[in-house]
């Protein structure tokens, strides 16, 4: 089994870095997307709940940290909340596809996931194969920011395609690997609203300091001292300030992102298909769909998006991740059978299958728009949304 030297705040000790170790499974099954909201100590709530000493989890948990098994862990935020967003499908010439990839990478801290997708066959919206969430903070325009995208990746066109409501939204990929096709919970999934929080300068400061992602030596108990000191807060006031935000929806998981797409030291995937499904289901039916789709323990995101002529008319989106493309392909017959069981018509659908990816979270503070439009020589008051808009 690899092992790697663990950046241990005493003295450096060797431990297991694959999610194949027995303990290591048992604490990425609870830390990928079991603590919800914001905690204090999430570490030895991790701990607690997967019943596991806390000096082990925050060793294994640095270990896997440095040895990129984990490529980040951070208090995630409900960003649907704090700036609008949308899934953007790109239709990028093909000599340009790799391209327009790394600019959105490396240039764009508010594209999150980013994608090139394919289909089996040619269908309406194959030629879209560059897919990016985006986040735009409050105040600012979307369609303005991808229309400066599109200039600067050369792409003929793009489809926004924003939430409506949203019924899964997790991660769990430990947890996943062993589930039958068809597997679901017993009650409908939840519906989850898209509408903005504003926030104040003071809540911001707090929320910039709190969410960026941990480094190694940061994976300790008491983990939010410094961060309170970073945003010139006491500890006590940094805590009511999250504590406040979780209460408003703000605040997401806790969670530790594993390498779900490039092999970790030891050669393991955690997986190796991503695919998108697409369903158009009735007008009116969306929202019963979405929480049928979001009841199976398979889906780590379902979405209400309107995708238009582009991908016909399609109104049903969900995200599934798998070591096999059989047994992928397996879960969305298992949710098609479900649907037309549930008296919900699928008029037509589609599976796009993801290739090259990287997911990083997408930027939603205001003030690093501002900042980010002076580096790209743009004038933030030119990117700003109508009032009303």
């Amino acid at each position: 089994m690899p092992e790697i030297a663990s950046p241990s705040l005493t003295a450096p000790i060797h431990v297991p870095v694959e999610i194949t170790d027995p303990t290591n499974a048992r604490i990425l099954a609870v830390s990928e997307d079991r603590i919800a909201g914001f905690l204090r100590e999430p570490f030895v709530a991790i701990a607690e709940r997967a019943d596991v000493p806390v000096a082990t989890v925050l060793e294994r948990l640095r270990a896997m940290l440095v040895a990129g098994t984990i490529r980040r862990i951070r208090q995630t935020l409900m960003a649907t909340s704090l700036a609008p967003g949308a899934l953007v499908a790109w239709c990028v010439p093909a000599e340009r596809l790799d391209a327009a990839f790394d600019t959105m990478v490396r240039d764009d801290p508010f594209s999150g996931h980013v994608v090139i997708r394919s289909t089996d066959a040619e269908t309406p919206g194959s030629v879209y194969r560059l897919w990016t969430t985006v986040k735009v903070p409050q105040g600012y325009a979307m369609a303005k920011h991808c229309d400066y995208l599109a200039r600067r990746v050369g792409a003929d066109r793009y489809r926004l395609m924003p939430a409506k409501r949203l019924f899964a939204l997790g991660v769990g990929h430990v947890r996943r690997r062993a589930i039958e096709p068809g597997s679901r919970a017993e009650v409908l999934g939840d519906v989850i609203d898209t509408s903005i929080v504003e926030l104040s300068p003071h809540e911001w400061q707090v929320l910039e300091a709190l969410k960026r992602e941990l480094a190694p030596d940061e994976v300790r108990l008491d983990p939010w001292r410094a961060r309170a000191a970073e945003a010139g807060v006491e500890l006590d006031a940094f805590c009511d300030v999250a504590e406040r935000l979780a209460a408003r929806g703000v605040i997401g998981r806790f969670s530790t992102f594993l390498e779900h797409v490039k092999p970790s030291v030891g050669g393991t995937r955690v997986t190796r298909y991503n695919a998108l499904f697409h369903w158009r289901v009735p007008p009116g039916r969306e929202i019963d769909a979405g929480r049928e789709v979001g009841r199976h323990y398979i889906v780590t995101h379902a979405y209400w998006r309107e995708g238009g002529p582009e991908f016909r008319d399609v109104n049903v989106m969900a995200v599934v991740h798998g070591t096999d493309k059989a047994t992928v392909l397996a879960h969305k017959a298992a949710i098609d059978r479900h649907l037309a069981d549930a008296g919900i018509a699928v008029g037509y659908t589609n599976v796009f299958w993801g290739g090259r990816s990287e997911i990083k979270p997408s930027e939603v503070s205001p003030a690093a728009y501002a900042r980010w439009c002076h580096a790209q020589g743009l004038d933030p008051a030119a990117m700003r949304a109508r009032p009303g808009s």
